[in-house]
């Protein structure tokens, strides 16, 4: 089932919702600086997570008027606003309301999921990938919600700011590194190799009892 252009209260921002049958857990891709809905680097993905049973909620965080002033994209806050509100769209919507539920989150996105999982008790798992984390500040302490961190290897900026996030984190945590990538993961094999890190996260800590062995993947701890 997909649900194209739905409308997300109340600042109207569109997204679409897409349930592949049977349906594990819902993913909500929480899209920051850097990102959009529409780019062909989130639609790969989204589909890449529909082929493992996985539903999606596309959306954005800002509307196209806000975006064009680029201080909104870093502006936690209302990012962690607009996701709070998805949230609770989720919790009124039948389709996907009982669904496991996990966030991904890149650019600044990645800090509000993490400002989401402190704060909702409904978030079973994050990951952020070429995300920025440690924007969510003193949050990053009170979070225990499993989180996952996925980084390019030849991003040292963004490398850096996740190995501090992941020291601070207290739940249970890993961080993988995609080496010789960079922060959009464009090198061959790097995107799926962030799908497959994610894939397994989330089945792990929102379906654990739907695990198969084509879902493992290596593990260095």
């Amino acid at each position: 089932m997909d649900l194209s252009n739905i409308r997300i209260p109340p600042a109207g921002l569109t997204g679409t919702l897409r349930l592949p049958r049977p349906t594990k857990a819902l993913i909500v891709f929480v899209q920051g600086s850097g990102s959009s809905r529409f780019s062909p680097r989130t639609t790969l993905m989204a589909e890449a997570f529909h082929r493992r049973g996985f539903a999606t909620l596309v959306f954005d965080l800002l509307t196209t008027a806000e975006e064009r002033q680029p201080a909104n994209a870093f502006d936690i806050p209302l990012l962690s606003a607009r996701l709070a509100a998805a949230l609770r769209w989720i919790a009124h919507e039948p389709a996907v309301a009982c669904l496991p539920l996990g966030l991904l989150g890149t650019g600044t996105g990645a800090a509000a999921a993490l400002v989401a999982a402190a704060d909702g008790p409904r978030i079973g798992a994050v990951v952020s990938y070429g995300g920025r984390p440690d924007l969510a500040g003193q949050t990053i302490d009170e979070i225990r919600v499993p989180a996952l961190l996925i980084v390019g290897g030849a991003d040292d900026g963004i490398l850096a700011h996740n190995r501090h996030v992941y020291a601070r984190l207290r739940g249970r945590k890993d961080l993988r590194v995609i080496e010789g990538a960079g922060r959009w993961f464009s090198e061959p094999g790097a995107l799926a190799e962030v799908v497959d890190h994610a894939a397994l996260w989330f089945s792990r800590y929102l379906c654990p009892e739907m695990i198969g062995t084509q879902d493992i993947i290596p593990s260095d701890g």
